[in-house]
């Protein structure tokens, strides 16, 4: 029974779970989302309108499956909460400085995703991120020499080798994932201070990049006005296009679709968020020095997301991934190569903290051996969890880890201009990351009891 002949390969009814039964032979082009896909089915099954479409939504939910609902309910109350407590909070400068802090949290959990996806977890993220760092920022340094693209390629590429090696301990020795990280973690610490200890460009543990280089300006750099108007119409068309023509496409070949209505109407919200994110970026933020325009950081983490999302919903690979996942044994015995796929998974989280790495190191325009990689190791795990993939496995999206890296960066920012002390943020953050766990068991529990 090969890796390719899956979907043609009759399973036993008695190992069949609904993801795998009901992605794998019969939807090909969605991800499974829990096992009340079968009693909760999707809107678009059974919706021939808007008003069907909303009640099978609202079935759904009563079945237990909110989706990021919570989430975004959630979120909207703590930005209502801070503007409320702070004016400053919606100031176009707090708002923009907030999404580049926020966009190391957000690679974080899409790091921590593919992990979590196949019920595993990977507790090397945080220093993944310090050796990554620190290899482009060394090999960038004057000493060196490195063009900046190939020492991004080589930053990039020594964290996936290492996410590889963890990945065939946990795969051919059988050793718990939580095990071979957390050895990971303290292996990759000694060698993040190993790299400034032996490198001659490090000072005090220090090295620093050059300010004019593309690194810095990754994140400290915009995109003029004007491109970014130009980029978001360009976005937006091709968004329409595409969501329109695929909902055509398969209700040509008699596969369910979203109503009309919906299409639209999603992307009409798409376009509104857009625009309200462009605006906001191009108001003036400068104090003696006109500052305008979308830091480039922005439409970077949107292309790593997006491509997450391509692999995890539109690809084998990450059908595959939910399937073992949601039912390991189920997924080996339909003819998925489940110890491959996992270490494919692993790999993906360290190159995913490697690309964070990068993003920290331009944030900062330097880095250390300061970093505190155990705690961005708490935050990539409640990054993905409070933005609503589950612990258990089966269930989670790239843009779980966008929603719960914007809590958190707003937690903390909201918290700093509140004049609250880093305990009590972290305080606060453990209670969000607590709530969040509990809704994803409440929800878990409550299908199952439906079913």
């Amino acid at each position: 029974m090969t890796e390719e002949g899956s979907s043609g390969t009759e399973v036993p009814s008695e190992i069949q779970e609904p993801p795998l039964a009901t992605e794998l032979a019969e939807d090909q082009t969605a991800a499974p989302e829990s096992d009340l896909d079968v009693i909760a089915v999707a809107p678009e099954v059974l919706a021939d309108s808007l008003s069907d479409y909303l009640k099978a939504w609202g079935r759904r939910i009563k079945a237990g499956e909110s989706g990021a609902l919570p989430i975004v309910a959630g979120l909207i109350v703590i930005i209502i909460f801070f503007q409320i407590e702070r004016s400053r909070f919606d100031s176009a400068i707090n708002l923009v400085n907030l999404l580049t802090q926020a966009a190391v949290y957000v690679l974080l959990g899409a790091a921590q995703l593919f992990a979590l996806v196949l019920s595993e977890i990977d507790l090397s993220v945080g220093w993944m991120l310090a050796v990554g760092g620190f290899v482009i920022a060394e090999l960038t340094a004057p000493n060196v020499g490195f063009p900046w693209w190939l020492a991004i390629l080589c930053g990039i590429g020594a964290t996936g080798v290492l996410g590889f090696l963890q990945g065939t301990l946990i795969t051919r020795l059988n050793i718990p994932s939580f095990v071979v990280t957390l050895g990971g973690l303290l292996a990759f610490e000694g060698i993040a201070i190993e790299l400034a200890t032996v490198d001659k460009a490090a000072v005090g543990g220090v090295i620093s990049i050059s300010t004019t280089g593309p690194i810095f300006k990754l994140v400290n750099n915009n995109i003029s006005p004007g491109l970014s108007w130009l980029i978001l119409v360009v976005v937006l068309a091709i968004f329409a296009a595409v969501s329109l023509s695929r909902a055509a496409r398969r209700r040509a070949q008699g596969l369910t679709a979203p109503p009309l209505s919906i299409t639209l109407a999603t992307i009409a919200v798409t376009a509104i968020g857009g625009i309200v994110l462009v605006y906001i970026c191009n108001l003036n933020r400068g104090l003696l020095i006109p500052l305008k325009g979308v830091p480039w950081v922005v439409p970077f983490v949107g292309l790593v997301l997006l491509a997450y999302t391509i692999l995890l919903g539109r690809t084998r690979l990450g059908r595959y991934m939910y399937a073992i996942g949601a039912n390991p044994e189920a997924a080996r015995r339909a003819g998925i190569n489940v110890q491959r796929i996992r270490r494919i998974a692993f790999v993906l989280t360290a190159v995913t903290a490697g690309i964070a790495g990068l993003v920290y190191l331009s944030f900062l325009g330097s880095i250390s051996t300061d970093v505190d990689g155990g705690n961005y190791t708490l935050y990539a795990v409640a990054a993905a969890v409070i933005g609503g993939a589950s612990l258990f496995g089966g269930r989670g999206k790239p843009i779980h880890a966008l929603l719960g890296g914007l809590v958190i960066g707003i937690v903390f920012n909201g918290l700093a201009l509140m004049g609250i002390s880093a305990a009590g943020q972290y305080i606060a953050t453990a209670i969000v990351l607590v709530v969040a766990a509990a809704v994803d068991a409440l929800v878990r529990r409550r299908g199952a009891t439906v079913v």
